[in-house]
This record gives structure tokens, C-alpha cells and sequence, in this order.
């Protein structure tokens, strides 16, 4: 299907302008098969770009219609046209008679005004190693989903120092990242851990390893005067790297990895990482003024078997309770499926404005991603129901685009309390369109009822043990026929694109994993060799890599040769 698309801008140009036109042009080409054409008169255009400056509706934008046949969506600032230009994609569709410009109708303006996204670039992960292009792309995909914020981490344990030619490829790396999701409307964000050092670090400033936490064993002790200098000094250099760019959020993170358990520094959460981390928001705010630190508060209450003592959280609360906060907001969130219950039994500590760190990506096992999409609906809507409205927006933690439906999910709970499963509708409709929707927004669903496919750990040493498990066994026939019917009414470009092969897959591996006992076979071989290509994944680490049976046998899995 083909046409054209007359357009006027009746806003002043700006490279913010400029931007919205050509990511509305590419999105119309690359879903529709339609040219945008510039240039029409405002009377005579089909869609018309206006904006209409409203500091109270921030961000907000309205769609309407001045006269028949014609759509105008303006924006109450820059970033609401963006995300206008958004809403009217994602209800745009194809029709007997071709393209169908969208009906949709309406003002909306967002609830909560941090709408953020973390990019995890590490392991050789999709965000670490696939085309700069497409990991841009992506990013004005979020963003036309009303995302406004992009954190990102340099790593520094990967490396032995910054002026490491590797270290210095992925701050090139990261800084484009920024850079581009600056260029459609995202304030950018650091992460960093509050005593992460690199892999040559001076032994004798090593920190105590924290128990039952992940730690590299790497990270320095800020009681030893000598380690909280080279702290210091390490974050300086990092805040360095990036000090051409306009950011926005910098977080101090405690755990995972991460910790000192030494007698000057424990309970690490109401200690060491408190004086720590105030010297590292004032090095923040002198090198980036107009940044908001966040401080996390991730794993605080983490035992192996779950949520366990508060007394971190009691101690965070007392000392800012004795001085004012020095953080501007923090962060919360678990691995679990409830969300820490301090905040919500006590209140946030020095009442500090609170965000969100859904773990969206590895929550079904491992590997990460290795199955295909993991739709959570339910998971994220009994999340949100907890704390939402006590937020002030929040950060999903993602390892990669194979949880593309969850980033939506959450993007819209925050953006105006959406449910979960008019998300999945409007996700369905937005890439397949209407006709297709409720089959596959009913796939998705049935996916989160056969989901967990994991591998065991350790390897198994007895060679029948099946590999490939599921937490769940939910109905994978009544999952692949939704997604039969609804692969019935895509056109070839949106049945071959990766966001439905995702889809595709998953339901073909859930498939053959029942048929198979769970035994790896060429047949699943093939759907992960799939995979593989959509997450540029071939240097992948195994733990974010589809678990091929070449894969398994590197890593001492015995794979049974019938």
C-alpha cells in the first residue's frame, strides 16, 4: 500500500521541529508505505503540526479536526507534539481502500513528569553491540511512546581504567546514545554505583564483600581515606566524559553490584554509601548544575529467599531525618513481585519525590531474552496497583528489545495509570493494526501463562535432565492459534518485522519445548538461530544470548545426541 500525505507545520521551525517531521516521515514510510509531503498551505493540508506554548499542560499535547478530511495535532511545548505525532501513529491504519489517517481524538498531558528507560550496555547485549542506527531508532520509538528520560552506566569493572581504548569505545558509545535520545526530547541519565571501581584496583582499598549481594570484589572501601580519594577521583573522570552533554539525572546506586561490609562502613545502606554518596552529588552538581541525583535504594532489604529486614530503610529514614536529603528524589524496587514495603508502611524517607525501577527483562530466567518476548501484564499491572500512585514516574531496567511490550506497559502506567491490558491492545494496534489486535493482544496475555523458560544451573550432570523449563505451563496451542489468526490479517512488512518474529518465535519455541520434553533439537536450534540476528547477539555473553545447543556445550551443559 502506497499514497501521499500533505503536511503543513504552522509551528517556527526549530531542530526540535525538524526532528518530529522526520521521525513522523520515516514512521509513515516504514508502517504504511506513505510519503510525507511538505509544503501544503495550513487550509489545503491533511495533517497540520502546530504548537501552542502551555507551561500548566506540559508535555501534553490534543488531537483534532479543524475541517473534514484534515487532522491537527498540537503540541502544549516541543516534546508534546513529539508525543502527539505518537498517538497519532499508534492509531493510524491499513483499510480496504489503504492508508487510514487516525480517528483518535482527544487532549492528554501526563501524570508524572519522569518517563524514563534504562539501557543496560553490557554482556554484548543488544544496546551494547547492534548498529548505532537501529539502537537510535529504537530510542524515538520510546519516545513517540511519551518517554522522556535515558540512563545509561559506564561499567568501570570491565575496565582497568578510562583511558582503556575498550573503555573509551563504549563512552563513544554511550555518549551517541545520549546524544540521540537528546535530539527527541530525553533529559539523559548516568548510573553508576557508589564505589564501582576497575578490575586493577589497589588491592589493599578493596571493600569487605557484602553477603547474600552480587559483588565484582573489585569495589573500594570509603573508610579507608586513600579509597574514597580514588572514588572520587574515578567518578571525576567519568562525570568528565560526559560533561558535553546537558544531563539531567545522575543515580548512586548501593548494591548489585556493590558494598562495603567493613565495621566503618556497615550497614552499608545507612552508612558508608550515605557519606559516600553525599561527596558524590556534590561532585554531580558542580560538574552538571542542572542534575537531579537519584538515590537508589535497590536490593536494601534482599535476602536469597526474598524481602527480608528493613533495617537499612530505618537507617536511611533516621539519618535524613537528622539533615536535610541531599538526593532530589529516590529510587525503589525489587526483584520480587512486590514492591519494598518501607515506603509504602513509613513513607518515603526525607519525603523525597519517589521513583521506580521495574525489572522488566530477567524476571522469567535465564538466558535473558533467549526465548523471545515475555509480555507481563499481569506482573506490571499488580506492581503499579502497589505503589503507582505514590510515584513520580520511574526508570524500567532493560536488557534488550525482547521485552519491547513491558516498556510500553510501564511508559503508559505512567503516563496517565493506563491498565496493562488496554496497553497490550493499543501495543497490538499501534505495529499490526486494529483487525489484528485482540487475537494478538490475547497472545500476549496467554504468554505470560507459559512463561519462565530457563535453563538449570549448575549444568545438570545427568544427560537426560531436560534443559529447556518452564515455571509455568500455561495453554501454548490456544496462544499459537491467537497468533495464527492474528498473523492472518498483517501485511508482509509488519508479519517480517522483528517486533511480531518476537511474537512468532516465542509461541513456535514454547511449542516445540512442550513437544520435546524440553530437549534442545534442531528445530529449536533454528528459532534461536533467529533470534541471534534480531538481537545482533553473535559476540552475545551466554547469559542475554538464545541458548543454542553450540552455546549449551561451551558452557559444560551435556546435550543429550538423540
Amino acid at each position: 500500500m502506497s499514497g501521499t500525505l500533505s503536511c503543513c507545520c504552522a509551528a517556527p521551525s526549530s531542530p526540535r521541529l525538524v526532528t518530529t517531521v522526520q521521525v513522523l516521515r520515516r514512521r509513515l514510510r516504514q508502517r504504511f508505505g506513505v510519503e510525507l509531503q511538505e509544503g501544503a498551505s495550513e487550509s489545503a493540508a491533511q495533517l497540520v503540526l502546530a504548537l501552542q506554548p502551555d507551561a500548566g499542560r506540559a508535555e501534553g499535547f490534543c488531537l483534532d479536526q479543524p475541517q473534514a478530511g484534515q487532522v491537527r495535532i498540537t503540541g502544549y511545548d516541543d516534546s508534546g507534539l513529539l508525543y502527539g505525532v505518537g498517538q497519532y501513529l499508534h492509531t493510524c491504519d491499513h483499510g480496504p481502500e489503504g492508508f487510514v489517517p487516525s480517528p483518535w481524538r482527544g487532549q492528554s498531558v501526563p501524570r508524572r513528569p519522569v518517563r524514563g528507560m534504562y539501557f543496560a550496555t553490557h554482556f554484548h547485549n543488544f544496546y551494547h553491540e547492534a548498529p548505532l542506527e537501529r539502537v537510535h531508532e529504537y530510542i524515538e520509538d520510546l519516545a513517540l511512546w511519551g518517554c522522556n528520560a535515558l540512563s545509561v552506566w559506564f561499567d568501570y569493572h570491565h575496565y582497568t581504567g578510562i583511558g582503556q581504548p575498550e573503555a573509551q569505545a563504549m563512552l563513544t558509545r554511550l555518549r551517541s546514545l545520549l546524544r540521540h535520545a537528546g535530539s527527541v526530547g530525553m533529559h539523559a541519565g548516568l548510573t553508576s554505583l557508589a564505589n564501582e571501581a576497575y578490575a586493577d584496583s589497589p588491592v589493599a582499598l578493596r571493600a569487605d564483600p557484602e553477603t547474600n549481594r552480587a559483588h565484582y570484589r573489585v569495589e573500594l572501601c570509603p573508610s579507608i581515606p586513600a579509597g574514597r580519594d580514588l572514588i572520587l577521583q574515578w567518578r571525576q573522570e567519568m562525570l568528565a566524559a560526559f560533561a558535553d552533554l546537558d544531563v539531567r539525572y545522575v543515580w548512586i546506586w548501593p548494591y548489585d553490584q556493590g558494598g562495603c561490609a567493613c565495621a566503618g562502613c556497615a550497614p552499608w545502606g545507612a552508612n558508608g554509601f550515605l557519606r559516600l554518596g553525599r561527596d558524590v552529588a556534590a561532585q554531580v552538581r558542580r560538574f552538571f548544575p542542572q542534575a537531579r541525583v537519584v538515590l537508589s535504594t535497590w536490593l536494601f532489604d534482599f535476602t536469597p529467599a526474598g524481602p527480608g529486614d528493613q533495617g537499612e530503610w530505618r537507617g536511611l529514614a533516621e539519618a535524613f531525618g537528622r539533615e536535610a536529603p541531599w538526593a532530589d528524589y529516590l529510587m525503589a524496587d525489587s526483584h520480587w513481585e512486590t514492591f519494598p514495603r518501607y515506603p509504602l508502611e513509613h513513607g518515603v524517607p526525607g519525603n523525597l519525590p519517589m521513583l521506580s525501577f521495574p525489572e522488566i527483562s530477567m524476571f522469567t530466567g535465564g538466558p535473558w531474552g533467549g526465548w523471545g518476548a515475555i509480555p507481563a501484564p499481569e506482573r506490571f499491572q499488580h506492581l503499579w496497583d502497589q505503589v503507582g500512585a505514590r510515584l513520580a514516574g520511574g526508570f524500567p531496567y532493560s536488557e534488550g528489545i525482547y521485552e519491547d511490550i513491558n516498556k510500553v506497559i510501564c511508559l503508559r502506567h505512567q503516563w496517565a495509570d493506563e491498565p496493562a491490558d488496554r496497553s497490550l491492545r493499543a501495543y497490538a494496534t499501534a505495529y499490526w493494526g486494529a483487525a489484528a489486535a485482540e487475537d494478538a493482544a490475547r497472545a500476549m496475555a496467554g504468554m505470560e501463562q507459559t512463561a519462565g523458560n530457563h535453563l538449570p544451573t549448575p549444568p545438570p550432570t545427568d544427560v537426560t535432565v531436560p534443559l529447556y523449563r518452564r515455571h509455568r505451563v500455561g495453554d501454548v496451542d490456544a496462544v499459537v492459534r491467537h497468533l495464527d489468526r492474528a498473523e492472518a490479517w498483517l501485511d508482509p512488512p509488519a508479519r517480517q518485522g522483528w517486533r511480531w518474529r518476537l511474537l512468532r518465535l516465542r509461541g513456535e519455541l514454547d511449542r516445540q519445548i512442550e513437544a520435546t520434553g524440553g530437549r534442545p533439537s534442531d528445530g529449536t536450534d533454528g528459532l534461536f538461530a533467529e533470534l541471534e540476528e534480531i538481537y545482533a547477539a553473535r559476540q552475545a555473553e551466554f547469559w542475554v544470548a538464545p541458548p543454542t545447543r553450540a552455546r549449551l556445550r561451551q558452557h559444560g551443559y551435556r546435550v543429550d545426541p538423540t
